[in-house]
């Protein structure tokens, strides 16, 4: 039977409409379902026939009903967009599946794809082996508050998931069928009867339980499958090289590490989130040991531990000698009575020993572990023994998979990151001087100043912060944040923390002013040799961008930052943020500076001796670097990557990405292979120096129409303000972080999440393509042969063709009709007419610019697939956008009538069902 997914996905689309239709009848009535089939049936002849004066007409007819009809009509739509999310994920799982039955190298993107492709051209296994051995890629999850679906809602759609794969793959009988679809319909009746809005805000701790789950119930079954399939690649494309992967591939997090304007992180919150990880991984780590131990009742007289297991066996009964010891005849049992007992040991310290800075050479106690070597080398020596015996489908099965996993998660699960704004380590910085009577007016003196003086400082060896901290409240947070993290390090986990990022990094002092932190806390201790900490700057608006290669080469030339490079050996990472530069510059000049930073950093690096390791501050949105992360990976400047690469996973595409095993494993698989490919790339793959020449010239262009609408127009933050629901985002409590840096109302204040959001809420999408068009139609007035070189650029160069097709995705999600709705809400018509039109004629400009240089008559019009997945959720969208602008009028004009409680809640439903709708919102 020929395999037709488009058929499918319809099938799995019909069963779930059709459950939803019922719940509706059944739960709302028959009036509920015809308003919502009437709604339904006037958004698709919108479609057909747009226009402003029609969209006011569906509008006005959704403004004469209630507010209880209207979020009946919200539920029902949001549900729906619920279930088709989760159709298109099971669709993208059922083509993986079919993919594996009848694999295409040509769409493979996976690791045997590209390392046959690498040895294709002649580099030798040694080569390729030596990469692996310094190679790291870490997704590294945060909290950004772009996920608006409560985690019961993701619960009940996850059950859905896992009984659609048993209706399809599960060989039911009839009955049996029956009983799964039942299933599902309860499902359904749930989503329904469920509030989609949180009531509170989640707590930095119910952040860390969130993400902790999904990586207990995905990567800890999905991460060993990864490596298996590596492994055969490997030895498929270099049969006659013995290879041994080492754990390149691990994994990372920002939440409960991330205070940068966040002030519930606090220390404490930290010392909980790591502890968290910990009971995490060591409670499945018992679990699986005990599985194991089930397994392995290899017994005398057919097999006898060899010595070495014996030695182990014989230390352990001196360590636990209350435990009794087992059957003598089944010795790898014993063993792994023996790891449980000590795993469980280790969780009981890991709950009741509180990291104390102050404690006076604090040892973790012998029946513990203490970091991953002390459990992989107990494992590694079961595996040799059982392999010893020759027990190899054994030694190469679960116990395998086991050791994997502690190379990968150790006994921390997760790193996390600790990043706090450079500001606040500026006002510590002086506050400790001067208590300490170095200098009375730090923040008076000059940069260059303030680094001599640091570096003067540095190399000291006089204490500056006592014991007792008679500092303000802020200064102490900084202090007690870098003693923690070395109690942690040295009381818990010496795994489990390490870098340290400084947002709004601009100058060399900046990380001068961390290093002298953590010489205090005893993380750096040069005379030792020791240094426990990367420093790591953020750089995110452009001009930090554009000197951060300035900014590296005076540290670079310090001699005491020098020797800090040199106990980390050597390697310096240095991250790179999306979404502020994006709000600062725009969608063009933001990629283009982020561009010319890796290659000017590189190339310093290179020159210096030092590895330079990016770590890309991503969102899902492509305003905030989003779109597919294979592409993303390969659009990197050539040489940039080399095989090391940290990446954030924030929001709505954590759901996404990892949301169901088969997609993880394929979303982890898609990361290696782009990482591969970028690390080895052909000879032809650099760009022509021309290309960088127009980019420079197209960069420049777009950021002086973006700011010239954004910041230096007067009208803009009155239109942003009130032609978008920003305010009414700050009370969606989809995160526990502030929607602003501070309580003033500006765009340079407002963080970078919310003005994405509230520009896809108002179906604008601004920040993704805001500016190409113009720098587009300028480039071509003055380069004849601009068109074509564009066109030769998109068909290859990776660098240009993703941020072209990144731009016509969310030009396609954008609708100006409805945005033209938006601007009825501004106070003052004049403004709404003026800025909407300057928007309208730029979206008019980039559709146009794009459609050029793909070489297509309208967008999408070669990506079928994504093209009908919009164009089967706008008659859904629509109308949720509709109702959103009724509500918001009535919650504005303060009518009388039902509470702005009821009002503000139909708000963020609505809020919640289009951020489901059009997806990549945050």
């Amino acid at each position: 039977m020929t395999f037709d997914p488009q058929k499918a996905l319809g099938s799995d689309i019909r069963l779930l409409g059709n459950l939803l239709g019922e719940a509706i009848r059944l739960l709302a009535g028959d009036a509920a379902f015809d308003l919502e089939e009437e709604v339904r049936a006037a958004a698709k002849e919108l479609r057909v026939n747009p226009s402003p004066e029609a969209a006011r007409g569906l509008r006005d007819r959704l403004g004469s009903l209630d507010l209880p009809a209207l979020r009946g009509l919200i539920r029902a739509f949001s549900v729906f967009f619920d279930l088709i999310n989760l159709a298109e994920q099971q669709a993208r799982v059922r083509a993986l599946r079919h993919r594996a039955e009848k694999p295409d190298s040509r769409r493979a993107e996976n690791a045997e794809s590209a390392l046959r492709q690498i040895a294709g051209r002649g580099i030798p296994a040694e080569e390729v082996a030596d990469h692996l051995a310094r190679a790291i890629v870490v997704p590294v999850y945060t909290a950004h508050p772009s996920e608006a679906r409560r985690r019961s809602v993701l619960e009940k759609l996850a059950a859905v998931a896992q009984l659609l794969d048993r209706i399809e793959y599960g060989m039911l009988t009839p009955t049996e069928r029956e009983t799964a679809i039942g299933a599902i319909a309860e499902e359904v009746e749930g989503l329904w009867l469920t509030n989609s809005v949180r009531s509170s805000r989640p707590s930095v701790l119910d952040e860390v339980r969130q993400v902790l789950g999904l990586v207990e119930t995905r990567l800890l079954h999905v991460v060993p499958q990864v490596y298996r399939k590596l492994e055969t690649a490997l030895k498929g494309a270099y049969p006659n090289h013995d290879w041994n992967v080492p754990a390149f591939l691990r994994f990372g997090s920002w939440i409960g590490g991330d205070r940068d304007g966040h002030p519930n992180v606090t220390h404490d919150i930290t010392a909980a989130a790591v502890r968290l990880h910990q009971e995490t991984i060591l409670k499945h780590y018992l679990s699986r040991i005990e599985t194991l131990g089930g397994k392995l009742s290899h017994s005398a007289p057919f097999v006898e531990a060899g010595p070495e297991l014996k030695a182990s066996l014989a230390a352990d009964a001196k360590l636990f000698p209350g435990l009794p010891p087992g059957k003598g005849q089944e010795p790898y049992r014993a063993k792994c009575r023996m790891i449980a007992e000590k795993l469980r040991r280790t969780l009981e310290y890991t709950r009741t020993h509180a990291a104390d800075w102050g404690a006076e050479k604090h040892v973790p106690p012998p029946e513990v572990y203490v970091g991953r070597q002390g459990l992989l080398a107990d494992l590694k020596l079961i595996a040799e023994d059982v392999r010893r015996v020759g027990a190899t489908a054994t030694a190469n099965g679960a116990i395998r998979d086991f050791i994997r996993l502690v190379e990968v998660f150790g006994l921390h699960l997760m790193t996390l990151d600790i990043r706090q704004h450079s500001g606040r380590h500026e006002q510590a910085i002086d506050e400790v001087l001067r208590a300490a009577s170095v200098c009375p007016n730090y923040l008076e003196l000059s940069p260059d100043a303030r680094f001599t003086l640091l570096a003067k400082e540095l190399e000291s060896t006089r204490p500056l912060i006592p014991a007792h901290l008679p500092f303000s409240a802020d200064c102490v947070e900084v202090i007690r944040t870098f003693r923690t993290m070395a109690a942690v390090l040295e009381q818990h986990s010496p795994e489990v923390l390490g870098t340290y990022i400084i947002s709004s990094t601009t100058d060399p002092v900046h990380l001068l002013e961390v290093l002298l932190f953590a010489r205090e806390a005893r993380l750096f201790r040069p005379i030792e040799g020791i240094s426990r900490i990367d420093i790591v700057p953020l750089f995110e608006a452009l001009e930090p961008l554009r000197t951060s290669r300035d900014i590296m080469t005076k540290l670079f030339e310090l001699p005491v930052y020098r020797r800090q490079l040199e106990l980390r050996g050597n390697m310096q990472e240095v991250m790179i943020g999306y979404s502020d530069s994006n709000k600062e510059s725009g969608f063009l000049q933001s990629a283009w500076a982020l561009y010319r930073a890796q290659v000017d950093l590189t190339e310093l690096g290179r020159r210096e001796g030092i590895v330079i390791q990016f770590f890309h501050g991503r969102g899902g949105a492509i305003g905030r670097g989003g779109g597919p992360a294979n592409y993303a990976i390969l659009a990197q400047p050539r040489g940039t990557v080399d095989g090391r690469l940290r990446m954030t996973e924030q929001g709505e595409m954590i759901a996404d990405r990892y949301g169901h095993p088969a997609i993880a494993e394929r979303h982890l698989e898609q990361v290696l292979d782009a990482v591969l490919r970028t690390s080895f790339p052909a000879d032809d793959e650099s760009p022509d120096p021309a290309w960088l020449t127009a980019l420079d010239s197209l960069a420049e262009s777009a950021r002086r129409n973006y700011r010239a609408l954004v910041y230096e127009n007067p009208e803009f933050l009155t239109y942003f303000e009130q032609a978008t629901c920003v305010g009414e985002i700050a009370e969606l409590k989809i995160g526990s972080r502030p929607a602003r840096r501070s309580g003033a109302k500006s765009i340079e204040q407002l963080r970078a999440i919310p003005w994405v959001f509230s520009w896809m809420q108002s179906r604008h999408t601004l920040p993704g393509w805001f500016g190409l068009g113009s720098a587009v139609t300028e480039f071509l007035k003055t380069h004849p042969n601009g068109l074509a070189m564009l066109r030769d650029m998109y068909a290859r160069w990776p660098f240009w063709r993703t941020l072209i097709d990144n731009a016509q995705m969310i030009l396609a999600k954008a609708d100006m009709v409805i945005a033209r709705l938006y601007a009825d809400l501004v106070s003052q018509p004049e403004i709404a007419e003026r800025i909407y039109g300057q928007i309208a004629a730029e979206y008019r400009s980039a559709v146009d610019a794009v459609c050029q240089i793909t070489g297509q008559t309208e967008l999408l019009e070669k990506s079928p697939v994504l093209q009908t997945s919009i164009d089967r959720r706008n008659p859904y969208v629509d109308p949720l956008s509709f109702i959103q602008l009724v509500l918001l009028q009535r919650l504005r004009s303060g009518a009388d009538g039902p509470s702005r409680d009821e009002l503000i809640t139909g708000v963020l439903e609505s809020i919640n069902g289009v951020a489901s709708g059009l997806k990549n919102t945050g």
